[in-house]
């Protein structure tokens, strides 16, 4: 069953307790306010990569001697390869100082093994060096997530719905802000509770790998 925008924002005015369930509806003017809303508060959790616990894995397939890809409702790369044929090579990321701010010679077409993730609006732009000599298909691991709706956008195509019940308690709580209201104690404790799983979900793997670069031998065997 569908579950849009729009009966997020309206159960979300009920929760929040501004209107009333029994005795009014909420208004035109109101769901445009809560539809605004809703989208600030996407925006402001894509930022928290803690509470988006969507990881998925992707396939593009790279182009010959293209340094760039736009990959759309990506927030965060956990891992990146590509392959060849049945072989998978792996890429390091590097941080923005050592991909843009280092000597090297531009345009060489070669195996990539070095990416810079870039975040843009409505998604990430990913870099590569070198640029890759053949259409190789790369394999990313990583977080996605909405941070623009419309009323109709169908959140249950993107979010399961524990999710998307948190995120109504999250929006309840931001229309009370909005509206300098008071959320209702239960609600509030509720929520916190949500926020208090909602991070055991899918965490983000912070280990640590140290890798060296042409110690001798080259892991691409050229």
């Amino acid at each position: 069953m569908a579950y849009t925008a729009r009966m997020l924002i309206t159960r979300a005015y009920y929760l929040s307790q501004i209107v009333s369930r029994q005795l009014q509806t909420v208004s035109g003017e109101q769901i445009e306010d809560g539809l605004f809303l809703l989208n600030a508060l996407l925006q402001f959790k894509s930022t928290d990569l803690r509470e988006i616990p969507y990881f998925k894995r992707d396939a593009i397939t790279l182009v010959a001697g293209q340094e760039e890809y736009f990959i759309e409702k990506l927030l965060y790369v956990d891992a990146l390869t590509y392959n060849i044929g049945d072989v998978r090579y792996p890429m390091r990321q590097l941080t923005r100082h050592e991909f843009f701010d280092t000597g090297r010679i531009d345009g060489i077409q070669a195996l990539p093994f070095s990416y810079r993730p870039e975040r843009e609006k409505g998604g990430m732009r990913i870099y590569l060096y070198f640029l890759p000599q053949g259409n190789y298909v790369m394999k990313l691991s990583g977080k996605f997530g909405l941070d623009e709706v419309t009323l109709d956008t169908d959140l249950s195509l993107e979010y399961d719905p524990f999710y998307i019940e948190f995120l109504r308690y999250q929006l309840a709580e931001y229309i009370c802000s909005d509206y300098g209201a008071t959320f209702p104690d239960e609600s509030k404790a509720k929520l916190r509770a949500y926020e208090a799983k909602i991070l055991d979900v899918s965490p983000a793997d912070l280990s640590i790998s140290k890798t060296t670069f042409f110690p001798g031998r080259s892991p691409w065997d050229w």
